[in-house]
């Protein structure tokens, strides 16, 4: 199971694995309190994509088109991301946005859901 958080909500034993799929570093988030297993960084949106973008939800449809066709690039790491499910039963992609319906870990959720690796 996958499942989508903000980094700064708290953590709970039901995220599983938790994962920050942000290019950077939450803002005023400890790693304590972030409790994360692992920063997976390289698989965010490219620094242009996610300024172009700006979280602006009318450029939502053509964000997941470009990230998509980013995260083609970066099957190794959706493989990885898939795998770690597969090996820990359930994994949480935690992000920082304000916005819960445009940010790339709704883009990732949508593609490893969607496709087999």
């Amino acid at each position: 199971m996958i499942q989508i958080k903000r980094v700064y909500e708290s953590s709970q034993a039901s995220d599983g694995m938790r994962i920050l799929v942000d290019r950077l570093w939450p803002r005023g988030m400890s790693k304590e309190k972030a409790k994360l297993s692992l920063w997976l960084k390289d698989i965010a949106p490219s620094d242009d994509l996610r300024k172009w973008f700006g979280h602006d939800p009318q450029k939502w449809k053509e964000f997941q088109k470009k990230y998509k066709e980013e995260l083609q690039k970066k099957k190794m790491l959706l493989a990885q991301l898939k795998q770690l499910e597969k090996k820990n039963k359930i994994i949480t992609l935690v992000y920082g946005a304000k916005d819960t319906k445009h940010n790339e870990a709704v883009v990732l959720v949508e593609i490893l859901t969607q496709t087999t690796f």
